[in-house]
């Protein structure tokens, strides 16, 4: 896996939803900076974890797609005699 990069615009928007998260639900100021951390910290600890999972359902979502598509071919099979 790569490390996850974001692009500027994704992590402002990130660090404001860090930041507002901490202001309603925990009563506490945290500057951007920290957030940033928080982000860092967060896409290396957990984000293989979300990564893994993503893969696990795309695998299962081919697996089922595969199989829809083995049923269709056998649908066009011919009689033979």
């Amino acid at each position: 896996m790569t490390d996850i990069k974001l692009s500027k615009d994704d992590t402002a928007r990130i660090v404001a939803k860090i930041k507002d998260y901490f202001a309603d639900e925990l009563d506490q100021d945290i500057g951007g900076f920290e957030a940033e951390f928080l982000i860092d910290f967060f896409a290396k600890e957990i984000g293989p974890h979300f990564y893994n999972q993503g893969l696990a359902d795309a695998r299962t979502l081919f697996h089922e797609k595969t199989e829809e598509l083995t049923y269709q071919i056998q649908e066009l099979e011919k009689p033979t005699s």
